[in-house]
């Protein structure tokens, strides 16, 4: 995604732009993968923060909505503990209020309505000095702040653990366990990961949109109009190679030994992939290599056809265990499958919350969380099998059965890692742990000129509209930088 929107805006300010590709499709994450006659996702299932794509599109002079039509849930997920613990949360905070009064009592909701508050507070104070920066510190925060405003600084907890900062609106442990998820859609622990992340519950109540006809939709149509633009697409071309002459990028050479001559060249692979040297030894410098103990998360996903009976799914449906901080310190401390994993489940045929119900059998991805080493270990056969019992048994206990109609395809981090080079499987680059984690990783600008970095590894982070932003903020800082040649 960050590519793309790198490429398109590029294109729309007169350059040339050729994108290469490795694989068939545009996309990368975001696309569906197929299986015999089917199609099944493995990353993002669903769209937040839409005015990101609005304004791309705007800029090339399209309606993003034209393109690619949005279906807004109601219900963001339902949540079970077991079998009588039932939670649905909703894009209303009125209502998802109303619900976890029902839950958990009044004092419960009362929090709850205090933490969206907050949650407001929080995005607020950093979509433009964090997230729309193209390269913020510790120091420019504080600057955009300024001593005046420091108490708002400190009001966003954004020195406190999430865990720890959940615990001043939620008694309830199971409430926490249900917001400290927001560490997970950055692929990090909650009880490591700063507060901030609590922003996340403002950016859902203002919309989570799945899209019709899938998730790929809209890297196509970012394509589409990147094409009319000008912009040259060239698939199943593996990149080799970043080459520097005179101590600057001169191009990309390809697997193929072709050598395509180039001023710029943005790169929107796995950051990691660069300090690893994988794009070759001349770049390797542009930025410092990432640390395995540094990565994000990976995981282990079961994509299969079945009949669920017994549990009203809904699109999004998450099953938690009764011990969550175990699962986090085998995935993180332990860098093993967690013996008791939460389980997350898209039903992915339920994305229009208008249409009825599958009354068959319908596609299903499952997902758990696994330790970052797909470069380094193989996760053994025996031990996938005892997780998925021990998935199938907690879906069982919440009153859950899938009733298959085939196999199960599963994809484990050697997977993502063949997917994507040097990252261990990590789908979100590194872990934001620690306050400091947000401003680790690298920006647009790299120390080698003529390479640029854009895509959910880079900031402003993980996420489509993240990952969009980047490319935009990549774009931006290549035409500030070609404007003062």
């Amino acid at each position: 995604m960050g590519g793309l929107t790198a490429a398109l805006k590029l294109a729309v300010h007169g350059l040339n732009v050729t994108l290469v590709e490795r694989g068939t499709h545009c996309g990368g994450k975001l696309r569906e993968q197929q299986s015999g006659e089917r199609s099944y996702y493995t990353g993002p299932t669903v769209l937040t923060m839409p005015w990101v794509f609005e304004k791309i599109f705007a800029e090339a002079g399209a309606v993003f909505r034209d393109h690619v039509v949005l279906n807004r849930a109601v219900v963001l997920a339902r949540h079970a503990w077991g079998p009588d613990q039932r939670l649905d949360l909703y894009t209303d905070h009125e209502r998802s209020a109303q619900a976890i009064g029902e839950f958990a009592g009044a004092a419960e909701a009362a929090g709850f309505l205090r933490f969206a508050r907050h949650a407001k507070r929080v995005f607020r104070a950093l979509e433009g000095p964090f997230m729309l920066s193209s390269r913020p510190t510790p120091i420019s925060i504080f600057g955009r702040f300024g001593v005046s405003d420091l108490g708002e600084l400190m009001q966003i907890k954004a020195l406190t653990s999430l865990w720890s900062a959940l615990g001043d609106f939620f008694k309830d442990e199971r409430l926490r366990q249900l917001f400290g998820r927001y560490a997970t859609y950055v692929g990090s622990s909650p009880y490591l990961s700063p507060a901030t992340l609590m922003l996340i519950a403002d950016v859902e109540s203002r919309g989570v949109h799945a899209i019709e006809g899938g998730i790929h939709r809209l890297p196509e149509a970012l394509a589409v109009l990147g094409a009319q633009h000008g912009v040259t697409f060239r698939y199943s071309e593996p990149a080799a190679e970043i080459v520097v002459r005179g101590g600057r990028v001169a191009g990309v050479r390809l697997a193929s030994g072709e050598h395509l001559e180039a001023d710029v060249v943005v790169f929107n692979g796995d950051a990691a992939a660069i300090g690893a040297g994988l794009m070759g030894r001349q770049v390797s410098r542009a930025i410092p290599p990432v640390a395995a103990g540094k990565r994000s998360h990976s995981v282990v996903t079961w994509n299969l056809v079945a009949k669920p009976q017994g549990f009203p799914l809904q699109y999004h449906n998450v099953f938690f265990p009764p011990d969550y901080a175990q699962e986090f310190h085998a995935v993180f401390d332990e860098l093993r499958l967690p013996s008791d994993p939460t389980v997350y489940i898209c039903a992915q045929d339920r994305d229009n919350p208008d249409a009825a119900a599958p009354q068959g059998p319908e596609r299903l991805l499952l997902v758990v969380n696994a330790p970052a080493r797909g470069d380094t270990q193989t996760i053994a056969d025996s031990e996938i099998r005892r997780c998925e019992a021990r998935v199938f048994g907690l879906l069982e206990h919440c009153g859950l059965t899938l009733e298959q109609t085939c196999e199960a395809v599963i994809t484990t981090p050697a997977h993502f890692e063949r997917s994507y080079p040097a990252s261990g499987g990590a789908v979100f680059g590194r872990a934001s742990h620690g306050w400091r984690a947000s401003f680790d990783r690298p920006g647009a600008k790299t120390r080698i000129p003529g390479l640029y970095l854009a895509g959910g590894t880079v900031h402003p982070g993980a996420g489509i509209p993240m990952a969009a932003i980047s490319g935009g903020i990549a774009a931006a800082t290549v035409l500030e930088d070609l404007a003062g040649d």
